[in-house]
């Protein structure tokens, strides 16, 4: 029997909790698209059964996908609501015409994620939020409010514009009254406007004008967020509210001089990143995806690339909370629908690029829209008459963003002469920028993907057999691709470049460069699969923080190595570093500018010790690595221990693997298993080693070079979780999580 149908039995089907990715949970293989993490893909089938009260059969009942990847079908008791083939946009379907109110609904989704949209992994399933909407026939349209803000001395003036939803009223002569109400961060109302609306339309759109006096604004440092609060009345009773968060700030591209937030210069510290985490492949819960954005703040990143599609809207959420700047990027050139060829394709209606720009514009972080990466098209006049037509879209539903694309070539030519910013994607030298600079004086550049260093975390020397790739960031594998320090110093030393965006914050599934089987994902990360920082991560927070630090990239075990020289390096932002071997010092150097120090260093064991100096000689910044000896005992950690106890919420909890003294062990390989009890669940391991074949969903994991990870997620009940770990000669470790 068809599972879209009612009475189809799904009593064999096990229950998921959504965000949900079913392709992470397979098994390895070398049969399957390395380039898709070396996992196959198959259909599958989502069910629920769901009541909706008898009341709401005066309602508009409607519902929100944010995301199905990809090319679904979806069904309500049977009757087909529609097909939505792309995987990174939303879309939603009008479910009164077939719902039974006040009894038993039946949902039923069918996914298929066989042909792919990209080349990295992307995963399968239900994997971002879904939506039961119920509202009064007047309502405010979804993604119906739009507010801008002009600054001038001492005031900001917002134009709201309301989109009101009345097919039922058509015709009528009721009185419609938009109020709208502005909130400060401290709460405060600042300000309101109300008006009396048309009722006749369907949407109706109103637009309305609110001064607010001393704004304050949105910031990286202080990102202070208002609300909207819209209500919606006929006939003077309220018929709907709803609440629309967003910031105040001013943008600024300048073809000379670079980017400027709120008037203040500000140099775009970029890390390009898909969506996948050791675990939990694409299906994230809210929690996880507001971790991941901590992380890349503490390294100093300010801003982020989503590439290569729209994100999600709690991601957004967090950008906006944590003060993260965005590049919100559209799949492909045209719409999200895969091209046929390089010519004469059929770009659809801009549908998906005008559902992402009318979904994300309220965001105070999403600084640009780019709508596209590495098209074949890009050079040409067929692009450029595509992008053009993009840029209407755009421009349709929101002007105060510059829109702009990642190109890899035909800088000068196609669409860099259409788009509002030029974004280079790697250059064939730095002076690619200056040529082009030079040749287009008012067009700003930056650069839209940077680097593609490739790295593993505690590897220090290349292994193809292992799929490992060297931690010291000395050369590229790719020939158009850059070290760190390669392509930042050509963007630092130009004034007129914004900034760049690196490839990549976290590794990925997929795109195994260089090698291939048994290499399951990417080695371009700053970070690992499981969101430990490689030595990368120390460079860019060296030149992208100012708080004094100092780190010595590489362990110091070379039991055998005794008197044989270790090349070290030390990333640091302060005037001097000076390097000593068991107290003994081996010199100070000048770290050269966007660069590092190296020492080499005859080895013996002991403690290595980094010390930094400001330009009066004071010590402002240490580091040590010491000579560990054998693993004792496990440790975990998390950076928070109270959940939310509604099904989803999750955190990352670190393992180490210690000795004695309580130091990481780098050369810890123990198999680590995890037990838990209370209300909560391990919804994914993982480890950063980019050929382990072991399964993300699972109770136990390898420690890579001395770390893997758990991933707790909450029950829907409140209690305590107690998280165990255990290895076999190595004294346990436990943590408590409490759930609210």
């Amino acid at each position: 029997m068809d599972p879209a149908s009612p009475t189809f039995s799904d009593s064999t089907w096990r229950t998921v909790h959504l965000p949900h990715d079913y392709v992470v949970e397979g098994t390895f293989t070398p049969t399957a698209d390395v380039g898709h993490g070396s996992l196959p893909v198959v259909p599958a089938w989502y069910r629920k059964t769901f009541v909706i009260p008898a009341g709401d059969r005066n309602k508009v009942v409607w519902l929100d996908f944010d995301g199905v990847f990809r090319d679904s079908i979806v069904y309500l008791n049977g009757h087909k609501l529609g097909e939505h083939p792309s995987g990174y946009t939303g879309f939603s379907y009008d479910i009164g015409k077939f719902a039974h109110f006040g009894g038993s609904n039946t949902l039923a989704v069918h996914v298929d994620p066989t042909q792919r949209e990209g080349w990295w992994y992307e995963g399968g399933g239900i994997y971002r939020h879904v939506w039961l909407n119920v509202a009064n026939f007047v309502h405010v349209a979804p993604m119906g409010t739009y507010v801008t803000a002009k600054c001038a001395s001492s005031k900001a003036t917002l134009t709201i514009q309301t989109s009101v939803a009345s097919s039922q009223l058509r015709g009528t002569d009721a009185a419609g009254k938009l109020i709208s109400r502005i909130y400060a961060p401290d709460g405060r109302e600042v300000a309101e406007a109300s008006t009396p609306i048309s009722l006749q339309g369907n949407p109706t759109t109103s637009t309305q004008t609110a001064v607010v006096r001393q704004p304050a604004l949105w910031s990286l440092d202080r990102p202070q967020l208002y609300r909207l609060h819209t209500i919606l009345q006929v006939s003077g009773a309220t018929v709907d509210e709803t609440d629309t968060p967003f910031g105040i700030r001013t943008i600024r591209f300048d073809a000379e001089h670079g980017f400027f937030l709120n008037g203040k210069h500000v140099e775009i510290q970029g890390m390009c990143n898909h969506q996948d985490f050791a675990g939990l492949g694409i299906g994230l819960p809210d929690s996880i995806m507001y971790w991941r954005v901590k992380r890349l703040k503490a390294m100093g990143c300010n801003a982020l690339r989503m590439a290569h599609n729209p994100p999600p809207a709690e991601l957004l959420d967090d950008c906006d909370k944590l003060g993260m700047l965005v590049m919100d990027e559209n799949r492909h050139l045209g719409d999200t629908q895969l091209p046929k060829s390089p010519t004469g394709t059929t770009y659809s209606d801009l549908s998906d690029l005008a559902w992402m720009v009318q979904h994300d514009r309220n965001h105070p972080s999403v600084i640009m829209w780019s709508m596209c990466n590495e098209e074949p098209l890009e050079a040409g006049a067929e692009g450029a008459k595509i992008f053009t037509a993009m840029k209407d879209v755009v421009h349709r539903y929101d002007t105060t963003r510059p829109v702009t694309c990642a190109m890899n070539y035909g800088w000068g030519q196609g669409i860099s002469l259409v788009e509002d910013l030029t974004g280079f994607n790697y250059f064939n030298s730095p002076a690619d920028y200056d040529t082009f600079h030079k040749a287009h004086p008012s067009i700003p550049v930056y650069a839209s993907e940077t680097s593609s260093g490739t790295s593993d975390r505690e590897v220090y020397a290349d292994d193809k057999v292992k799929a490992y790739v060297n931690q010291f960031d000395m050369r590229p594998w790719y020939s158009d691709a850059n070290t760190a320090e390669q392509a930042w110093q050509p963007v630092i030393s130009r004034p007129y470049m914004a900034g760049s965006f690196v490839w990549t914050g976290f590794d990925y599934k997929g795109e195994p460069t260089p090698y291939g089987w048994p290499d399951i994902n990417s080695h371009f990360g700053s970070l690992d699969m499981a969101g430990f920082p490689k030595a990368e991560y120390y460079y860019y927070q060296s030149v992208w923080t100012t708080k004094p630090m100092v780190h010595i990239v590489g362990p110091w075990n070379w039991e055998g190595s005794e008197g044989k020289p270790i090349n070290i390096w030390c990333y640091s932002n302060t005037a001097r570093v000076e390097l000593f071997l068991k107290n003994r010092s081996l010199g100070s150097k000048v770290v050269p500018a966007a660069s590092h120090a190296a020492w080499s260093v005859p080895y013996a064991p002991g403690t290595l010790l980094a010390r930094g100096y400001d330009a009066a000689g004071r010590t402002i910044a240490e580091d040590t690595v010491q000579t560990t000896s054998s693993p004792v005992k496990l440790q975990l950690s998390a950076d928070r221990t109270l959940l939310t106890a509604d099904g989803e919420d999750a955190v990352v909890v670190s393992v180490a693997v210690l000795d004695q003294k309580g130091r990481i062990v780098p050369s810890a390989g123990n198999r680590v298993s995890f037990q838990i009890s209370g209300p909560g669940q391990i919804a994914g391991v993982g480890n950063g080693d980019p050929a382990d074949h072991d399964p993300d969903k699972a109770t136990s994991r390898l420690a890579f070079h001395g770390l893997c990870i758990a991933i707790v997620q909450a029950a829907e009940k409140t209690g305590t979780i107690r998280l165990t770990a255990t290895s076999p000669g190595l004294a346990p470790a436990v943590l408590s999580l409490q759930t609210k």
